[in-house]
């Protein structure tokens, strides 16, 4: 019989009380999982679907979350933390370790937000005072976020796994880990899932969104962050031909008989209110990494944009920096989830390899060129590799520590391109292309192979 994996659902109660930015969700006396489960109410499945997209959230903008730690295996980025040496000694001169917070990270709270849908999800079903265009509207939303939160799990531990088989409670034995290739058949079918639902979910969802997601906050409007959110897996499984038709019906926006708003998407947004969280990467013990500079084709218009001089150099175990990013410029700066800019660049991937080629580099340079003032690309790439080149050096300065570049040098097995320096100790550093499985929950499953497969 399949298990539920080895998580800690602590922070899923944390989640139906906190508010998230301009939400102002009252606590309605903190309903916990047990009444969410046994005597949901429409007004705590509203709750707790808001909960969703804090959870979501969590993790990803914070010093060590998401973006600054793909940043730095990915050498976009440095965090000189003198409070905190393992942002380079683990981080970069050690694989990672599995029963640290850093080389154990993004697993327990993506499955803990995985578990509170889960919980919406039955318990929707049990409430007579949710319309049925409400209930349809939750259930995709719901479907969408467990796509969501998966798609991390597994962008951070790529070859290693996941477990995939969630519907159970945290106390039965762990499920089975499944390899990459069916997490990815498992997080598609999530969001096709929602289709359905969204298309039938009426005019509003029945909770609150945060400014994030404004312009995209119905039924039908998510529909097309969801299909964003499709292209860019299918993208990712290299089933280009389905993306382009996924993309058709997301927001992307390419016409070039308008001025093109490449910062259309939604995002992850953060106040200094009381009870929210402020926006981690504005953080002055954050660099970026030499190489960024070092690699730029001249007049690139998104370097100025996006790095400039830093406050004060920065340093920690021979390394340096006298550069910062200028892309959060206050704490409550948001972080883009997934945006037009994004669906331009999967557009030209999933053309080229669908053979329309022409049209692909027709793609790439609306984003080369309006984006970064650059030239465009008269003549075809001689091959596959040429044009992977071309592809990654647009979404590598376009996308710069959003996320995405250590995910896109190991899919298109390039990550021997990630720089490497020298340890204090004359040792070259590492090359972490991965996250290792958690310590706990390789312990609940004695003699795992996929437990000793690393981080390199």
């Amino acid at each position: 019989m399949h298990r539920a994996p080895f998580i800690a659902i602590g922070g899923i109660v944390g989640a139906l009380a906190i508010t998230a930015c301009d939400l102002d969700v009252p606590d309605l006396n903190n309903p916990g999982i047990d009444d969410l489960k046994n005597h949901p109410t429409a007004i705590s499945i509203g709750v707790a679907s808001t909960g969703l997209l804090i959870g979501n959230r969590q993790g990803h903008g914070n010093e060590g979350g998401y973006v600054s730690s793909l940043g730095i295996l990915a050498r976009e980025s440095y965090c000189f933390d003198s409070a905190d040496p393992r942002f380079v000694s683990e981080l970069l001169e050690r694989v990672l370790n599995p029963g640290s917070p850093f080389g154990g990270g993004f697993w327990g709270q993506p499955y803990a937000n995985i578990r509170l849908a889960n919980i919406i999800l039955g318990a929707v079903d049990k409430v007579e005072d949710i319309t049925t265009e409400n209930r349809h509207a939750i259930i995709g939303f719901a479907k969408t976020m467990q796509a969501l939160d998966l798609l991390r799990i597994i962008n951070t531990h790529d070859t290693n796994g996941a477990v995939v088989d969630t519907n159970h409670e945290p106390t039965d034995p762990p499920a089975p880990l499944v390899d990459k290739p069916t997490t990815f058949t498992t997080i598609a079918k999530l969001l096709d899932d929602a289709v359905p639902e969204l298309t039938a979910g009426g005019d509003a969802f029945p909770f609150l969104f945060d400014d994030g997601f404004s312009g995209f906050d119905t039924p039908m409007t998510f529909l097309t962050v969801n299909r964003a959110i499709r292209a860019r897996v299918a993208v990712y499984m290299k089933d280009w031909a389905k993306a382009l038709t996924f993309l058709d019906s997301s927001f992307i926006d390419d016409n070039t008989d308008h001025t093109i708003d490449f910062d259309l998407g939604v995002y992850y947004t953060y106040t200094t209110k009381g009870g929210d969280v402020t926006n981690g990467l504005f953080n002055p013990n954050i660099y970026v990494h030499g190489s960024v500079m070092a690699d730029v084709q001249a007049g690139d218009l998104r370097l100025p944009r996006k790095i400039g001089p830093a406050v004060q150099p920065g340093q920690a175990r021979g390394l340096s920096s006298t550069t910062a990013f200028k892309l959060y410029t206050k704490p409550t700066s948001s972080i883009s989830l997934i945006r037009n800019e994004e669906l331009i660049l999967l557009k030209a991937e999933a053309l080229w390899f669908t053979n329309a080629k022409q049209m692909a580099i027709d793609e790439l340079n609306i984003v080369r060129e309006r984006q970064g003032g650059l030239t465009k690309i008269t003549t075809l790439p001689a091959d596959d590799a040429a044009f992977t080149t071309a592809l990654l050096y647009e979404r590598r300065y376009s996308l710069l520590f959003e996320g995405h570049r250590l995910i896109d040098l190991r899919r298109f097995e390039r990550t021997m391109d990630i720089p490497v320096e020298n340890a204090p100790n004359g040792m070259p550093h590492k090359r972490n292309i991965r996250y290792p499985l958690p310590l706990g929950e390789c312990n609940a499953r004695p003699g795992e192979p996929r437990c000793m497969l690393g981080s390199t």
